[in-house]
């Protein structure tokens, strides 16, 4: 014990510079690091960071447009409010706590006001350039990692008045990065929902809005599916827009200050308690609260004076009140919906009967699956104790400590893939879920199946997300299936359970498909793993004549050894993402349902052209879904002879 008390002198204490600590502990400033694959990724927390400062100053009444451009590793963000005062742009972007935020007066209810982020953007770049344009003036500044390279002198512009920030993510810091478009779509929709009459270019594209988050809901729900128009609200400092549709699950979109709250806090639990208050004493019946929100789609934005966020990110609102004076957010949320909603539904007829008969279907709905649940949930408590499907890790996402962003479960088809990555995991984040074959078609059946199948029961017990979202085990489902006919099936049957039962698995960006390498190219000195053609001709470019050339068939035939580096830090991992344009019952309609004119003309028409004779069966393989329960898989034939000639034979 002594020795390690004389160990522990004044050179044990270090002070870091605010450069050194971001870099060492990125975490702290933006979250998680990722390589893009998920929308919280640190990427993304770098182009809000920049953004969010021209939002502020949109909101202070300058600037009426943002000017984004986007390539694989560079990002431009030109705003047009009253630029850096020249003098402290080098200070705004590489000193700790300089800022104009700290006036509450000037930025009363500003998403950024510690001052940190884009120090943390420069920091975490290779390349970080911040331009001012003010009065006629402009004044430039270059760093690499945070550390200033080059400081311009101020010189004369005919720039309109604005601030230009230019970074590029370093590589080493966020490894094999790529910002994907989708994610980066509805990053800049939600701004543009939140401050209607802002303009914001991206890449060519605008995004513009009129009449905030009723587009919004417009936007993310199909018309067709709405049990009764969009209800939309606002007022001081809220606004709230609702429907119901006919999926299962709730799905909100929470806002404060502009920020987008993935994570909900304190004015999302309001809504969701206030919304259940106002309907029970509007119809005066005692529902239950599930009944009510069952299939809700719902947004709401709030304006809070100094609000308190759970981390630096601010995916999630801690803020139990609203302003000084002390008005709590639970009051303050719940006057607005029993006075605004109330007089709505009153004003609205048709649409309160509308909402009334939706949440008697849910109510129907709850009950009659109430028996077959009770048996199945006993029924898989007791499986849970010896449950050989599911080898579970020891780190889970409801855990919320420090390494829950790392949990993830892989469902495996069969013995052999399963056991590959079952000896080669990290025991400690990484669970396995064994299939025992193909799953059911769950297409147009009801949630009574989750609950009659066994292997579903087992798997949403695996999840636990049999009442929602909130004790997920783990942050990333992935599937891995071969990438062959019958694993792309697998792939689609497991979807089809996801999208019909647990969309918001999907929405909220918790499911992948894991991308393992097709090719082994080596030599004696060199392996290269590909995964692509194009990436195996590379390889064989690279490594000289007559490399030898595995092609792997299977994830059981890719040893445990090998098959840790692609479960690792380099795994690749291919989100399923939902954006505006996905409407779920078309597309589960066309893949998974009763074979259809449309997806046999797709599959005619997309068959490949390569070999002289029509292999026995292809057709019946491509189409592949009525035979095995009703689905589509994604095979193809293979012949020369015109597609028509083939259909015709």
């Amino acid at each position: 014990m002594a020795d390690t008390t004389a160990n522990y002198t004044e050179d044990s204490i270090k002070s870091l510079d605010w450069r050194e600590h971001i870099r060492l502990r990125p975490g702290m400033y933006i979250g998680k690091l990722g390589d893009g694959s998920s929308p919280d990724d640190g990427i993304y927390v770098l182009v809000k960071e920049v953004v969010d400062n021209s939002i502020d100053e949109h909101m202070m009444g300058f600037g009426r447009q943002i000017d984004i451009k986007i390539s694989e590793h560079r990002v431009e963000v030109r705003d047009y409010g009253r630029g850096i005062p020249l003098g402290k742009v080098i200070d705004c972007v590489s000193k700790i706590n300089t800022g104009g935020k700290y006036d509450s007066g000037a930025f009363q209810k500003s998403v950024g006001l510690n001052g940190v982020g884009t120090k943390a953007v420069n920091a975490l770049s290779t390349y970080f350039k911040v331009q001012s344009f003010r009065e006629g003036r402009t004044k430039m500044a270059e760093f690499e990692r945070g550390v200033l390279v080059k400081d311009h002198k101020e010189a004369a512009t005919t720039e309109p008045n604005g601030t230009l920030m230019i970074f590029e993510p370093d590589a080493t810091v966020f490894k094999n990065y790529k910002f994907i478009p989708e994610y980066l779509d509805n990053q800049f929709w939600n701004y543009a929902f939140l401050n209607a009459g802002l303009a914001l270019h991206f890449n060519g594209q605008k995004y513009f809005s009129k009449n905030g988050l009723l587009d919004l809901l417009q936007r993310k729900t199909d018309e067709e599916t709405q049990r009764y128009p969009i209800i939309h609200l606002k007022g001081d400092d809220i606004e709230v827009a609702i429907t119901h549709g006919n999926q299962y699950g709730e799905e909100y979109y929470s806002f404060v200050n502009g920020q987008y709250t993935t994570q909900g806090g304190t004015h999302l639990a309001a809504f969701r308690e206030a919304l259940v208050k106002t309907i029970r004493e509007f119809y005066n019946k005692n529902f239950e609260a599930s009944d009510v929100r069952q299939a809700v789609v719902s947004a709401i934005a709030v304006r809070v004076q100094e609000p308190v966020f759970e981390s630096q990110t601010k995916t999630k609102l801690g803020s139990l009140t609203v302003s000084p004076d002390g008005v709590t957010m639970r009051t303050f949320v719940n006057d607005f919906l029993k006075k605004e909603l109330d007089d709505y539904l009153h004003k609205h007829p048709e649409v309160a009967d509308a909402l009334h008969k939706r949440i008697l279907q849910s109510e129907r709905e709850r009950k009659d699956i109430a028996g077959i649940k009770k048996l199945a949930n006993e029924r898989a408590k007791k499986a849970n104790l010896h449950n050989k499907k599911l080898r579970d890790c020891r780190v889970h996402f409801s855990d919320k400590n420090d390494r829950a962003d790392d949990s993830m479960i892989f469902i495996t088809e069969g013995d052999s893939a399963s056991g590959s990555i079952t000896k080669s995991r990290d025991v400690q984040t990484q669970a396995v879920f064994s299939l025992r074959g193909k799953p059911l078609n769950c297409f147009g059946l009801t949630k009574k199946v989750v609950y009659e199948n066994e292997e579903f029961n087992l798997l949403q017990h695996a999840l636990n997300i049999e009442d929602g979202l909130d004790d997920l085990r783990y942050r990333k489902i992935i599937i891995a299936t071969d990438a062959d006919v019958d694993g792309m099936h697998i792939r689609l049957l497991l979807l089809t359970f996801f999208l019909q039962f647990f969309p918001d698995l999907v929405r909220n960006g918790h499911v992948y498909i894991l991308e393992t390498p097709l090719f082994r190219v080596r030599n004696k000195k060199q392996t290269i793993y590909c995964y692509t053609d194009e990436e195996r001709q590379k390889a064989i470019a690279k490594l000289g004549p007559k490399p030898e050339i595995t092609r792997f068939k299977g994830l059981g035939e890719i040893s445990p050894d090998e098959f840790k580096g692609f479960i690792g830090e380099d795994i690749r991992l291919e989100p399923i993402i939902m954006t505006a344009e996905t409407k779920i019952k078309d597309i589960l309609s066309f893949f998974m349902g009763k074979n259809t004119m449309d997806r046999q003309n797709f599959i005619i028409d997309n068959l490949k052209v390569e070999k002289d004779e029509v292999p026995a069966g292809a057709l019946d393989a491509a189409e592949g879904g009525e035979q095995e329960e009703e689905g589509a898989s994604e095979g193809t034939a293979k012949a020369k002879k015109t597609k028509r000639e083939r259909a015709a034979a």
